[in-house]
């Protein structure tokens, strides 16, 4: 297998493959899972970055900590499909609920030990997962649909990017190994031109722009303003990541429909609000944004 480039795109070449089965919250189960704390012998590294306005890779833990955060919103029927094939390296999940009126919050606290539930603040998916960030005590955080249709299992693959020395892997339906089911023709049009203007404005070379499937480590929060609330939420923090300097990687992904109900994406009344946060973005990029002053480049190692 290649190894990923440090650069604006890049390709793990895996392929994931899932067959579906009816499921409640009995369906699955999960034990309480000790803190990945417990797999070092003595102080664990920290992941924070010591002076702000600066990234220290080096102390970086090779096994990290992974926090996952999930936006909800009545999602309990969907929430076993979304959170039953998470892999063994995720240390806690963050619920992100805004304003439920079924059983979301009860189903989560069921399906796992490590769930802590947050209520969001303000509504829209940016503002959710704004909310999440900061309650999220990870060294790596993963941003996870609750509507069943991303494959949890996915995760292992993105920190395996992230420890082999990216600060940011981003996930792609359009890269080998890749896919979706749920992109109607007018979605992936609008999806593919939306792209092409960010790498025009950007210079850059993503194949996927309006995708929420994505990981970082926690210390490159703060080169990340996401200040918007809406599902224009990637799309700033995809130009944002760019214009920071953070080593950005790209891994496939494949999307599947959602499981349950319907989805709260509206393709023209977002795709217009897309287009004004690139627009926003694009004019505050031009005016001056801190970028990353590493006191150390480390290699990207292969993955395995």
């Amino acid at each position: 297998m290649n190894s990923p480039r440090i650069d604006h795109t890049g390709c793990v070449n895996q392929q994931s493959l899932t067959t579906r089965t009816e499921m409640t919250a009995d369906t699955f189960e999960s034990p309480p899972r000790p803190l990945a704390a417990t797999r070092f012998h003595g102080r664990q590294p920290a992941a924070a970055s010591p002076q702000p306005g600066r990234l220290s890779r080096s102390r970086r833990p090779r096994n990290p900590t992974v926090s996952v955060v999930v936006p909800t919103l009545n999602e309990a029927r969907n929430l076993p499909y979304a959170l039953c094939r998470l892999p063994e390296c995720v240390t806690e999940v963050i619920v992100v609920d805004g304003r439920s009126v079924d059983d979301t919050i009860e189903v989560a606290q069921h399906l796992r030990a490590d769930v802590r539930v947050v209520r969001e603040e303000r509504k829209g998916k940016g503002a959710a997962l704004q909310c999440g960030f900061a309650a999220a005590r990870g060294d790596i955080i993963v941003m996870l649909d609750a509507d069943g249709s991303a494959d949890a299992a996915e995760i292992q693959r993105f920190v395996d990017v992230l420890v082999a020395g990216a600060d940011f892997a981003k996930g792609s339906r359009f890269l080998p190994g890749g896919g979706s089911e749920d992109l109607t023709v007018i979605r992936q049009l609008g999806n593919r031109c939306l792209t092409g203007v960010v790498n025009l404005v950007c210079q850059t070379r993503y194949t996927d722009l309006c995708y929420g499937y994505n990981a970082f480590w926690r210390d490159c929060l703060q080169f990340i303003d996401i200040e918007v609330d809406g599902f224009e939420i990637e799309t700033r923090l995809n130009m944002v990541i760019a214009c920071s300097g953070l080593a950005v990687v790209e891994v496939p992904s494949r999307e599947f429909c959602r499981v349950h109900g319907h989805s709260n994406l509206h393709a023209v009344r977002d795709g217009l609000r897309v287009l004004g946060a690139i627009v926003g973005t694009a004019l505050e990029n031009r005016a001056g944004r801190p970028s990353v002053r590493s006191d150390e480049a480390r290699p990207l190692r292969r993955v395995a």
